[in-house]
């Protein structure tokens, strides 16, 4: 899931796996392809739940 910054409209701020905990309330259900997209332009990964490492994007 992508996690939503502040605003209507706000770009993501944090790609978390679906059942991360640390995940906010401002949140919408992305596919694994839209969260290596996320990943690959820059949106931080989670520290806590590592989606990076789930999806196989590393780096």
């Amino acid at each position: 899931m992508a996690e939503l910054g502040i605003g209507a409209g706000a770009p993501p701020t944090e790609v978390h796996a679906g059942d991360c905990y640390a995940a906010g309330k401002r949140r919408r259900v992305i596919d694994r392809d839209q969260a290596r997209a996320l990943l690959s332009d820059g949106i931080r990964t989670c520290t806590h739940c590592r989606p990076d490492t789930n999806l196989g994007v590393l780096g």
